[in-house]
């Protein structure tokens, strides 16, 4: 089922202020589709801020050149998110809103999730979530639609990175006629596709290519190379001089292998434990697979969180992605 956008416009019509948030660690679809709804919302006459509990990192700070992004804890602190409503977009799960989660439970602003994961967890919001649609980002140009709102450049920019980042430069199976069509509205407006993948891939640190290169030479194959894994310690972030946000995309690689149809990365948290992100190319459903950790996502592409060290973690997923490959593969 899609969004039923006149419920939606209805509802955005009764409050004046919006605080958008989205997840911790924040990607290119969690940002660019909070600055796109920003943008929407702003046109026909909110308020609104964007309040993360993550900093925006700095690979991806192209997209908010103006820092109109708050961090709470930083420059914003619990108290100051007011708002008639609290916008969550790209997640509905608790444990992806990290310390933002806590404000929310205690806000008595209304809330609504605009989403497109699978899985959700009650967030005593209204929920608008599409799980066919390639991004959130997706969803935004909906949204301004709805709302009757003209796409602008500042609007097309991030919404287009969150889309092309989502669908793996429009590679993966979740593109469609229609992801083209709305590309092409987004490249009116004034979006440059060279311009957003060069800042995005052609701007990387010494630290972000080492990091890269460590995670390869860890890489794993079983299954009869069905199945590749790797890992990073958090100690390695500084070793190779990277960013937390580093590993964005990394997974990917791996998929590159010849006869891979699943991959799994274990990235560590410099809290501890572990963020585990599943891929797959085959039958394997990784949303199945990351709701038994606590996560989530889509059937080609989730992510969870495990406490542990690195072989404990390692020796509670690996079965699991392993009996999940051997039904998938059977």
């Amino acid at each position: 089922m899609g969004v039923n956008w006149k419920a939606f416009v209805n509802q955005i019509s009764h409050y004046q202020s919006f605080i958008l948030v989205s997840h911790i660690r924040p990607d290119c679809d969690a940002l660019g589709s909070e600055l796109g709804m920003a943008e929407v919302l702003k046109a026909i006459g909110k308020e609104v801020r964007i309040i993360n509990a993550h900093r925006t990192p700095p690979a991806l700070s192209f997209l908010d050149p103006a820092g109109n992004i708050d961090v709470l804890g930083d420059s914003v602190e619990a108290a100051d998110v007011k708002a008639d409503c609290i916008m969550i977009l790209d997640t509905s799960a608790w444990a992806q809103l990290g310390d933002m989660g806590d404000v929310i439970r205690a806000s008595r602003s209304d809330k609504i999730v605009l989403d497109h994961h699978v899985g959700e967890d009650d967030l005593g919001a209204t929920m608008y979530k599409d799980y066919q649609a390639e991004a959130t980002g997706q969803l935004v140009v909906q949204a301004a639609d709805a709302l009757n709102v003209p796409i602008t450049r500042a609007m097309a920019v991030p919404v287009f990175a969150a889309i092309a980042t989502d669908t793996g430069w429009f590679r993966f199976p979740s593109v469609t006629p229609e992801t083209y069509r709305v590309i092409a509205r987004l490249m009116e407006a004034g979006v440059v596709p060279s311009e957003v993948y060069g800042d995005l891939y052609e701007r990387d640190t010494i630290g972000r290519l080492k990091l890269r290169g460590l995670i390869l030479s860890r890489t794993t194959s079983e299954m009869d190379g069905t199945l590749v894994y790797t890992h990073v310690n958090k100690e390695d972030f500084a070793a190779c001089g990277a960013e937390a946000n580093d590993t964005e995309d990394a997974i990917n690689l791996t998929l590159a292998v010849r006869g891979t149809q699943a991959a799994v990365i274990f990235v560590g948290q410099l809290r501890g434990g572990f963020k585990l992100s599943f891929r797959s190319r085959c039958g394997m459903d990784c949303n199945e697979v990351a709701r038994q950790f606590g996560g989530g996502g889509h059937k080609a592409a989730a992510g969870a969180f495990l406490e542990g060290t690195l072989d404990e973690v390692q020796g509670r997923v690996l079965p699991v992605v392993r009996d999940a490959m051997q039904i998938a593969l059977a």
